[in-house]
């Protein structure tokens, strides 16, 4: 086993509903009261959200599925791919912010 399996559901869990949650609902039309203001890049922003739970999803279901220790560093890799993608998309979105103000 790779760590503690409650740890990693609970992480799961919780970025299942801060995180997967918003970026649905955005892609869906609706937009948070607090960030109505910042309508520019909002597409952006939850394309990066959906990229930081695919990294989340890479690193934790394959310890919860104990699998081997090079299947774990593959998609740790993949993972840290997809935090990378997921930063460039939220300055891009922040790029459109400020364009859409000046």
């Amino acid at each position: 086993m790779h760590g503690n399996p409650l740890y990693h559901w609970i992480a799961l869990a919780i970025s299942s509903v801060l995180i997967l949650v918003p970026a649905i609902a955005i892609l869906s039309g609706w937009v948070p009261p607090w960030m109505r203001r910042h309508t520019g890049g909002l597409r952006p922003r939850a394309y990066g959200l959906l990229c930081l739970y695919g990294g989340m999803l890479a690193n934790g279901v394959p310890r919860l599925a104990n699998a081997s220790y090079d299947v774990v560093m593959v998609s740790a890799a993949f993972g840290i791919g997809s935090f990378v993608s997921a930063g460039v998309l939220f300055l891009l979105s922040a790029l459109k912010d400020n364009r859409a103000r000046g």
